[in-house]
């Protein structure tokens, strides 16, 4: 695969993220505007539900069958059940097709597995038919262990997508989780994505994590199995697929 086949096999992965405040609509719409207006189709566009129905406004967004993304339990992990299942149906009626929820990782951390357990399975529930990834904020985790446990009880829950980090702790994903994370999902009994977030700013990073997911998996990097999250690299991207290089 040469250069401009990796660069734009990445675009494909890229869920494009906008989720800072304040915020307001002008300002988003100054955001997607150019995106839609590109030519080139990330995987996803991931924002405050809120945001969700200014999608609309962009038929080639709509048209490309871009996805519409959103985060719940975000970024603390700390809402109960019942109202992070509220606002998954809230944001499903607004236009999500993808939810980012993240994991109550400190009750992992505290040993409350069985709330843990309990919680995925009602977001699942929830989701309905939607895509779901859990976000373990890997960061926050002291210990490989508790990175491989969280990883697993994602995948026990029938989550589509294990999903590393919210990008708003001050440690992102490192190399070593990345290899954690992989290598459970490698060894489960069915096939489970791997989303890469927090710090992924770079086409190095990248690719880096494209090639990490590959060497791990032995699966090819495509948006039904990797996701890249990043608030920064669509633009890179652009750049460098328009120069061909």
């Amino acid at each position: 695969m040469n250069t401009f086949e990796r660069l734009s096999q990445m675009m494909s992965l890229l869920d494009v993220t906008r989720l800072q405040q304040p915020d307001s609509e002008e300002q988003m719409h100054r955001w997607l505007l150019p995106i839609a207006e590109s030519g080139f189709r990330p995987a996803a566009i991931c924002l405050y539900s809120e945001y969700l129905p200014l999608i609309a406004n962009y038929p080639a967004l709509v048209s490309s069958k871009v996805a519409a993304a959103t985060v719940v339990n975000f970024p603390s992990g700390q809402q109960s059940a019942d109202q992070v299942c509220l606002d998954i149906a809230a944001a499903l009626s607004s236009g999500a097709s993808e939810i980012d929820c993240v994991l109550p990782y400190q009750e992992l951390m505290a040993g409350r597995i069985g709330g843990v357990k309990s919680f995925l399975l009602d977001v699942r529930q929830a989701c309905g038919t939607a895509l779901l990834k859990v976000i373990i904020e890997s960061g926050e985790l002291i210990t490989c262990q508790q990175v491989a446990k969280a990883t697993e009880l994602v995948i026990d829950s029938g989550a589509d997508f294990v999903k590393s980090s919210t990008g708003k702790v001050p440690v992102g994903l490192t190399d070593e989780a990345a290899e954690v994370m992989l290598t459970v999902i490698a060894g489960a009994d069915r096939p489970v994505g791997f989303k890469a977030s927090g710090g992924v700013r770079t086409i190095e990073h990248g690719l880096a994590f494209m090639q990490q997911f590959e060497r791990i998996t032995g699966r090819q990097a495509q948006p039904q199995t990797m996701r890249l999250g990043a608030s920064t690299l669509f633009q890179e991207l652009c750049n460098r697929l328009q120069s061909k290089t």
